[in-house]
């Protein structure tokens, strides 16, 4: 099992001026950093790669969708053809930063909805678009972890179960699922058993409390779940995700109005210890 840290807590553009706080990352015991993938160029990401390669640590990477005019779900051709060529891109910079798994909703556009449920016609647009990325990112050596939101961020997607049964349409070897336990914590009527029914399609899993805040200070049962994870073998990245209000369109999108921590360092130094004592009760 490898701990990672999202950098979604800070920036979606790490550079060299987060050095310190990478290093500091590195320090308390983390493996790996999760880097955002929202803009520059393949050779931005592989510097940054060869920063992350001298400081010790491991990578994945994490993008999101939020222009509907590249929604992969669109009954517009253009737009789905725009939303693919996105995804390669943010492929092509995950392969370069040295990143082999690219997770986040990237199945369709996050905070736009239709006014109901998905439709049939769009579940078959989402097939075809992710089997188009699905092809670019085996090429890459890039497995996408589709992620399941609640329903206040998409309605494409909301359980493990749906999630799942999509990833098996698509029958695509490098498109696969992300398991979030905060999502889970809204939508699943058991978040645990959402988890173990579907473990064969995760290739991911975020850390996340309840509340966007450290983890181990909310309601998510951790004991249990950190059994059920290592039971099922499990043996890759569990990555903390927290969001605070430094960055106002990501607090925006992910509704978050006010402090859940005194600090960014308590929110990855508590979450480590958090995760490290979790795994170990969990043997």
């Amino acid at each position: 099992m490898k701990i990672g840290m999202c950098m979604f807590l800070w920036t979606t553009a790490v550079s060299k001026k987060h050095e310190p706080l990478l290093r500091d990352i590195k320090a308390t015991g983390f493996d790996g950093v999760e880097i955002p993938i929202f803009a520059g160029t393949p050779d931005d990401y592989r510097k940054l790669g060869e920063l992350l390669d001298r400081i010790g640590l491991e990578r994945t990477a994490v993008s999101a969708m939020g222009d509907p005019a590249m929604n992969l779900i669109s009954a517009d051709a253009a737009t789905r053809k725009a939303g693919i060529d996105y995804m390669k891109w943010a492929i092509d910079c995950a392969n370069a930063l040295g990143a082999s798994t690219l997770s986040g909703p990237l199945h369709s556009t996050l905070g736009a909805f239709s006014g109901t449920g998905p439709t049939a016609a769009e579940k078959k647009r989402s097939v075809a678009s992710q089997r188009a990325i699905g092809d670019h990112a085996g090429k890459k050596g890039v497995t996408i972890g589709l992620e399941a939101l609640n329903r206040f961020e998409c309605y494409l997607l909301n359980t493990m179960a749906d999630l799942s049964e999509h990833i098996d349409a698509i029958d695509r070897p490098h498109i696969k699922a992300m398991y979030d336990t905060f999502h889970a914590n809204i939508e699943e009527a058991d978040p645990i058993g959402a988890y173990t029914k579907h473990r064969g399609n995760v290739v991911h899993i975020h850390i996340s409390e309840n509340d966007r805040g450290v983890p181990g200070r909310g309601n998510i049962p951790w004991t249990e779940t950190f059994s059920a994870i290592r039971k099922s073998g499990y043996d890759d990245w569990l990555t903390i995700e927290a969001f605070g209000r430094s960055l106002k369109d990501l607090a925006a999108a992910t509704k978050v109005w006010r402090d859940f921590f005194e600090s960014p360092e308590a929110v990855y130094r508590d979450g480590y210890k958090h995760i490290r004592n979790g795994w170990k009760k969990a043997a």
